[in-house]
């Protein structure tokens, strides 16, 4: 079953980093965010991927055409460019992996991008994540789920721990004060979906056609959308505090989404 990552936002709100790659090469632990979620689904044995490109994509090129030389030991013959001899490290996993890089335009939203990836899909079904996103989702159960209730989508849904503090109000009194609490009552999309090919006919090619306003809307609005509830780990990268979080817990030993 194939996987599409969706890497083709401009990441506005990570400037500091996005100005110079896309969000979706931004690293954790020297390696770019899209490899930490790559290597979620190879966990799970998944590890046919289609990447839509968009801002920057050429970046994304030129890490996976170059991936065996940077990641391990080579001997070439100078002066024979193509005399490469690679020798495989130990730790080099990344082997199996089978990946389509497609072009989906700068300004493409996201339905437009997954509309323009369907002749790459050749199954009934695929799943799809957000490239900004890591988490310990066990994809294989969410894939048992989704054939479970036979619906067109599935998503999943996670309770982000939020980061503000939480006041209920009557008039202008505060009746209430939690200082971020964890145990919000409020699913939000977390990204890990699992589609049946038919959500292309939801979809056009037209730049304009984004993916959670319109179409999933009306998927949601005849039944055919269901959701995958994770209590585990979720991280979301949008901001320059969030990559300064996620490479703190990586650091520490704390990256709840490593299931590798």
């Amino acid at each position: 079953m194939k996987v599409v990552i969706l890497c083709g936002g401009l990441g506005t709100r990570l400037r500091e980093e996005t100005e110079f790659r896309p969000k979706s090469m931004v690293e954790i632990g020297g390696r770019p965010i899209l490899w930490h979620i790559m290597k979620i689904y190879m966990h799970y044995g998944f590890n046919e991927f289609v990447l839509c490109l968009g801002y920057k994509g050429e970046m994304i090129k030129e890490f996976f055409n170059n991936y065996e030389i940077l990641n391990n030991d080579f001997t070439i013959e100078l002066g024979h460019r193509k005399h490469i001899e690679i020798h495989a490290n130990s730790n080099a996993h990344e082997k199996s992996w089978k990946v389509t890089l497609v072009e989906t335009g700068d300004k493409a939203m996201k339905g437009a991008r997954l509309k323009k990836i369907e002749k790459y899909i050749d199954g009934d079904e695929f799943m799809m994540t957000y490239g900004d996103g890591v988490a310990s989702v066990d994809v294989r159960a969410l894939l048992a789920f989704h054939h479970n209730h036979g619906k067109l989508a599935t998503l999943t849904g996670v309770n982000p721990v939020s980061r503000f503090g939480e006041l209920k109000v009557k008039g202008d009194q505060v009746q209430v004060f939690r200082e971020k609490p964890d145990d919000s009552t409020g699913l939000v999309n977390g990204g890990f979906l699992v589609f049946n090919r038919r959500i292309f006919n939801y979809l056009t090619e037209d730049d304009n056609c984004d993916l959670e306003i319109g179409p999933m809307e009306t998927i949601c609005q005849q039944g055919q959308l269901m959701v995958y509830k994770h209590t585990g780990a979720w991280f979301c990268m949008d901001t320059i505090r969030d990559v300064e979080h996620l490479n703190h817990l990586w650091a520490s030993g704390k990256a709840g989404w490593k299931v590798w």
